[in-house]
């Protein structure tokens, strides 16, 4: 997408986003079953690949399946960790179609930008909501998928409306500027006590960095610094000190780098339609990549999804865009699409999915205990039960979605 000057009035602005008023908004269904992908890799933990690896030790099937649906201790990878990028990058993709319908329909920037406060007030309180099940009272954490995308939604909903250098020069921005915080934060030393942060001996010699990187250890960084102020502000049942699994209120910065990152894929959508701007994809796909994993192996700064290092927005990002170009390669343009429906059902959905399978979960386990029994699903073995019945809860959320598909009931914020 070729640069434009940067506006100058709400209107000027508007026509960034949407040049063409009268053009109707037509569905991405590539983006739908990409985003469908997603939430079904999310929905799938109740597949429990993790245990089944654990009852076949030395099984390569079930240990590569068992890997790819648990996050990464620290650095690297798994497909489980592409979710709440990909998540984030939707977002930021979604965002020009959105704004070009809603100006389609007679809003004005002033009710669109009302509107996007008021969902970004709604993802932060179900995100709080969400992890406050099973708690005694309000757990108030902000690492949760949905409180993070709330807490950057609005910045990046005015960058929907400034030019693309804007955008770049934000996304860069973002980056430097959060990696010289961590960068100027002091270091653990090596007399640091990782105990008094949760963090085990065994632990930190498997995981943490030495050298320049270790600004980057679990709950040693300045995230955690910040979160020991921060949550204690909120009514709690114990004083924060830190977090299992090294999780921050922070990272909602450099994962706006990430919806930026898909904001800029919504353009070029929208820009060469009805082109699929596939070059751009692979281009952007490997280059950040690229980019992630020379700024770890250079010490620079390590890839590490937990805390959201401004690498992993890179590295994560190029993920995204090569499956992006994926989906649209084999979508828009061999058009192959009949076999993504399942997960369009899913995609546009996205919200209603998030909430069945954190709401729903236990009740469906239960039903299918009280109603069937444990032999039905035991019918592979006890060793494969877990993933028997999770198949029948997965299919379940399905079903559930697949009702609220055919009856137009789509949940939004």
């Amino acid at each position: 997408m070729s640069d434009v000057a940067v506006p100058v009035t709400p209107k000027q602005e508007i026509d960034i986003i949407a040049p063409a008023k009268q053009q109707a908004v037509v569905r991405n269904v590539a983006v739908d079953a990409y985003r469908g992908l997603v939430m079904v890799l999310m929905m799938a933990e109740v597949l429990h690949l993790a245990e089944i690896a654990r009852a076949y030790p030395g099984n390569w099937f079930w240990a590569i399946l068992g890997y790819n649906q648990t996050h990464t201790q620290w650095f690297g990878c798994s497909l489980h960790d592409t979710i709440q990028p990909g998540f984030s990058f939707l977002v930021g993709v979604a965002l020009p179609y959105s704004i070009a319908s809603r100006i389609r329909r007679g809003a004005t920037f002033n009710r669109l930008f009302a509107h996007a406060l008021w969902r970004s007030l709604l993802l932060i309180a179900l995100g709080i909501f969400l992890r406050s099940i099973d708690h005694s009272q309000t757990y108030f954490t902000f690492e949760d998928t949905l409180t993070q995308i709330g807490l950057g939604y609005p910045f990046l909903f005015l960058l929907g409306f400034r030019s693309t250098r804007w955008q770049w020069g934000t996304f860069a921005a973002i980056l430097f500027g959060y990696w010289l915080a961590w960068a100027l934060y002091p270091a653990p030393g090596a007399n640091f006590d990782y105990a008094a942060v949760g963090v085990s001996p065994h632990w930190s010699q498997a995981h943490n960095f030495t050298g320049f990187a270790s600004h980057w250890n679990k709950n040693s960084n300045l995230g955690n610094a910040f979160d020991q102020w921060f949550l204690n502000l909120f009514p709690r049942a114990h004083p924060f000190v830190d977090n299992d699994g090294g999780y921050l209120t922070l990272s909602f910065i450099p994962t706006l780098g990430t919806m930026i990152l898909g904001l800029a894929a919504g353009r070029w959508f929208r820009s060469f339609a009805p082109k699929i701007p596939l070059k751009r994809f692979l281009i952007a796909g490997v280059a950040g990549i690229g980019l992630g994993l020379l700024l770890h192996f250079t010490g620079i700064c390590p890839v590490v999804k937990r805390i959201w290092t401004p690498s992993w927005t890179l590295f994560s990002g190029g993920i995204c865009f090569l499956f992006l170009a994926a989906f649209s390669w084999i979508i828009d343009m061999k058009g192959y699409r009949k076999w993504a429906f399942p997960l369009v059902v899913v995609g546009m959905n996205s919200i209603a999915a998030y909430m069945i399978a954190h709401l729903f979960e236990h009740f469906i386990y239960g039903s299918f205990r009280t109603n069937l029994g444990e032999r039905p699903f035991q019918i592979f073995g006890t060793a494969l039960e877990p993933l028997t019945m999770g198949a029948a809860v997965l299919l379940t959320y399905w079903v559930i979605l697949f009702w609220m598909y055919r009856r137009k009931l789509f949940l939004k914020i």
